[in-house]
């Protein structure tokens, strides 16, 4: 006993070299758990490329149809605005005083003025959600906006309407139509346009694309007798500057004092979130699930590679081994087979997600929306990273109950089982 407790444990280096060669006793065995962790590996980085571009389409088609990256508006409109938004107009005054456009990463900053009344083709009337726009501004920030028919509106179309889709397909309308708008000025009167449609487009909404008529800000203006506007929308170069522009942008409307107040493109979008949660949610159960099959994979070829080198483990006991260095070499072993797997994997993900990303995946219109898009596999460091750990992971999880077992087996019943 005094003898095995001063002996010192085996090295790093002879424990990774016996465990290498180890590995290459049973070739197909070895291979067959290098597959089992490598696809788990590849099916990772795949399914959370794949779920990480759903991500970003969805948000970069938020910003790009509808909301841009930040707006402005008078405080309390992003709650109760949508009931009477004449009531939350901002001045011309005050637009010019935050010089918003001045932001480093702003590229845009267009003015909408919104409203709510009746379009009216001549035969039946129809519900509709108007906004006044600046049609070139728009152009740069709508870019997910898809023109269904005709044209895009112009500066110089002040009596020209683009209706939304759904619009269009309930009110029989297309390009030269001719429309009538019933709407309630700032003041409480009713005032009408006439109006000819130029073109119908689709957003990623589908009930957006069911009420929506755009006109001119000038028109919009004139229809609702005022020169206000409802909110500045901001467009920045990259989206990942939404916080540092909405800091920056917070901390001059307060120091100016005015009644104002912004909302990042997230935030407008609370079903955004949810979806996010909600896809994180998944693929971290279909990390789990990975997790356990190639655990389970493994498991069976480490049990039989153990049982097989029963014998030897005894004689390393009886050679004066601790219980320890048994655990060490078969948890090594694991590892290097999980490394060399993970490796195998990330290499294996990579090049498919890129060739699939060249093709791309056609899919179908997600609910809430008629417009189907071209998905992608992203790579991102951070998920090839969690699959690579997983993968190893796994494969050392593995080899633990096996380990523990032939480490408590007595020598000479180990001993005995020497070929």
């Amino acid at each position: 006993m005094g003898a095995d407790t001063t002996r010192t444990r085996l090295p790093w280096k002879v424990l990774i070299g016996l465990a290498a060669r180890n590995i290459g006793r049973n070739r197909w065995r070895s291979a067959l758990s290098l597959a089992a962790i490598a696809c788990g590996v590849a099916g990772l980085i795949l399914s959370g490329g794949f779920v990480r571009d759903l991500i970003f389409q969805l948000g970069e088609a938020v910003i790009h149809s509808q909301s841009g990256h930040l707006q402005v508006a008078k405080a309390g409109y992003f709650e109760l605005g949508s009931r009477s938004p004449a009531k939350y107009l901002i001045s011309a005054s005050e637009a010019r005083r935050i010089q918003a456009e001045k932001i480093d990463h702003v590229t845009t900053v267009a003015r909408r003025l919104e409203f709510s009344g009746v379009v009216s083709n001549g035969r039946s009337s129809y519900p509709i959600v108007g906004e006044g726009i600046e049609p070139e501004k728009e152009a740069k920030l709508g870019t997910y906006t898809v023109l269904r028919d005709g044209r895009a509106l112009s500066k110089n179309d002040r009596y020209g309407a683009l209706v939304g889709a759904g619009v269009a397909r309930a009110m029989d309308l297309r390009p030269g139509s001719p429309i009538s708008l019933v709407v309630p000025t700032v003041d409480g009167a009713m005032n009408t346009v006439d109006l000819q449609v130029v073109g119908t487009f689709q957003t990623y909404s589908k009930d957006y694309d069911d009420r929506a008529v755009r006109v001119s800000l000038a028109t919009a203006q004139e229809l609702l007798n005022t020169q206000g506007v409802n909110v500045l929308v901001l467009l920045l170069d990259k989206t990942r500057y939404t916080a540092i522009v909405a800091r920056e942008l917070g901390a001059e409307m307060r120091r100016l004092g005015l009644p104002l107040e912004l909302r990042t493109w997230d935030q407008l979008n609370d079903f955004y979130l949810k979806t996010v949660a909600l896809y994180k949610r998944q693929f971290g159960i279909l990390r789990l699930i990975v997790l356990i099959m190639v655990t389970f994979a493994v498991t069976g070829a480490i049990n039989m590679s153990v049982i097989e080198r029963t014998g030897e483990f005894g004689t390393m006991r009886a050679l004066g081994n601790k219980r320890r260095d048994v655990i060490r070499l078969v948890v090594t072993e694991a590892a290097l087979m999980g490394l060399i797997g993970a490796v195998i994997g990330t290499i294996l993900g990579a090049s498919l997600a890129w060739a699939i990303s060249t093709v791309g995946i056609p899919m179908p219109p997600p609910p809430n929306s008629n417009l189907g898009y071209m998905a992608h596999i992203r790579l991102v460091p951070s998920i090839a990273g969690g699959a690579f750990l997983v993968g190893v992971i796994a494969t050392v999880l593995a080899s633990l109950p096996a380990a523990l077992r032939v480490s408590r087996l007595p020598v000479v019943e180990a001993l005995r089982r020497l070929a």
